[in-house]
C-alpha cells in the first residue's frame, strides 16, 4: 500500500502536471504486453513497425527498462514534473543531471531482488556509463514513439488536468484524492492507495508538495518506489478511449434538428474537455470551422471554456449536460 500523510498546507499545495517522460516510460508497458492495452493497439502497430525500421537504438537497453515480472521502472528517468505543462528537453536535462550514484540505486531498486538483465548488468560496472546510455535511449525511443503523438496525448491529459482541477473547486480535496484510484481512500489526513503488491510505503508530505499526474498508459494508480522521492501519485487519464480513434459518434435524434449537425457533433465530442485543434482533429472540420462553432455553443452557455497553461479547453455545461439527457444521441 502507498500511505501519504498530509497537513492543511500539503493539501493547499496540491498540483496538478502532465509528463512526457512519464509517457514514454509508461508506453513500455504497452508494447511488452499489448494484450492488457487494447485501447492502444492502434499505437502499438505504428510503434513496433518504426521501432523494427529504426537504426542505432539500443533496443536490448530499451527492453529491459520496465523490469520483466514487476514492471516498475528506474526513478530517474520520469523525474517529477516542475511545472504543469513541462519540456521534454528540459526532463531530458535532468534525468542527464542525475548523480550517476543515484541513477544506478534506482535501477537497483526497480530489479530489487530480481537479478538484472543482461545489457543493465554490463552497463552497472560504470554508473556514469549506465545513466547516460539510458537517457539516449530513451530520448531516442521518445522521438520515435511518443512525439509524433504528443499533441493529440497532451490535448487529453490537459483535459483531464482541468476536470480534476473543475472537481476541486467544486467537490474539495477529498474528492479529487478518492478519484485516482478504485483503491484510493483518505480518511484522517491520510491518503491511502494499492499500487502494487511490493510496494509499502508510508511517508509524510511534510511540505515537499503533492503532485498528481495523469498519465495514458497506467491502468491503476503508481508512484516512484523509493521513499526518499518527491511525493507524487500518477493515475489513468479519462478519455484515453478517444486517443486514437478515427471515426467521432455521431448523434442522432432531435438533437441535430434542433442545433444542427455539426454543434452536435461537437457537443457530443465535449464528454471531456477538448482544445479546438483536438475537435478538429477528431472531427476531420477546420479550426476555424470549429472555433467558429464552440464560439456558438459557448454565447448560449453549452459549452464553457478554460485555460489550461497555452491551450484552451472546452467542456460541457450543466445546461449542455442537461439537453444531451433531454435529447438521446441514440
Amino acid at each position: 500500500m502507498l500511505n501519504y500523510r498530509l497537513e492543511v498546507d500539503d493539501l493547499a499545495d496540491m498540483r496538478f502536471a502532465c509528463s512526457p517522460l512519464l509517457e514514454t516510460a509508461t508506453s513500455l508497458w504497452a508494447l511488452r504486453r499489448p494484450e492488457k492495452y487494447v485501447l492502444h493497439l492502434p499505437w502499438v502497430r505504428q510503434t513496433r513497425a518504426a521501432l523494427d525500421a529504426a537504426d542505432g537504438l539500443d533496443r536490448e537497453l530499451l527492453g529491459e527498462l520496465a523490469v520483466g515480472g514487476s514492471g516498475w521502472i528506474p526513478d530517474f528517468i520520469t523525474p517529477r514534473p516542475t511545472s504543469p505543462l513541462p519540456d521534454v528537453a528540459d526532463e531530458l536535462r535532468r534525468v542527464r543531471a542525475t548523480d550517476s550514484g543515484k541513477a544506478l540505486a534506482d535501477v537497483r531498486a526497480a530489479y530489487a531482488d530480481r537479478p538484472p538483465a543482461p545489457r543493465i548488468a554490463e552497463l552497472a560496472h560504470d554508473p556514469a556509463r549506465l545513466r547516460d546510455a539510458i537517457a539516449d535511449t530513451v530520448e531516442a525511443y521518445w522521438q520515435l514513439a511518443i512525439a509524433p503523438h504528443w499533441r493529440r496525448m497532451r490535448a487529453v491529459l490537459e483535459a483531464d488536468m482541468l476536470h480534476r482541477a473543475q472537481m476541486l473547486a467544486r467537490d474539495g480535496a477529498a474528492a479529487v484524492l478518492t478519484s485516482l484510484d478504485a483503491t484510493a481512500v483518505w480518511r484522517d489526513g491520510e491518503l491511502s492507495m494499492f499500487v502494487h503488491r511490493d510496494l509499502h510505503l508510508t511517508t509524510s508530505v511534510a511540505g515537499r508538495g503533492l503532485w498528481l499526474v495523469p498519465t495514458l498508459f497506467a491502468r491503476h494508480a503508481i508512484s516512484p518506489v523509493g521513499p526518499d522521492e518527491p511525493p507524487t501519485v500518477s493515475y489513468p487519464a479519462r478519455g484515453v478511449g478517444t486517443l486514437w480513434e478515427t471515426r467521432p459518434p455521431r448523434p442522432s435524434g432531435a438533437l441535430p434538428d434542433l442545433i444542427g449537425r455539426p454543434k452536435a457533433d461537437l457537443l457530443t465530442l465535449l464528454a471531456s474537455p477538448a482544445s479546438t485543434t483536438e475537435l478538429a482533429r477528431r472531427t476531420g472540420v477546420t479550426p476555424s470551422a470549429v472555433s467558429h462553432h464552440l464560439a456558438v455553443l459557448h454565447r448560449t452557455g453549452l459549452v464553457s471554456r478554460s485555460r489550461v497553461g497555452r491551450v484552451v479547453l472546452y467542456a460541457r455545461t450543466d445546461l449542455g449536460e442537461r439537453l444531451l439527457a433531454d435529447l438521446p444521441i441514440a
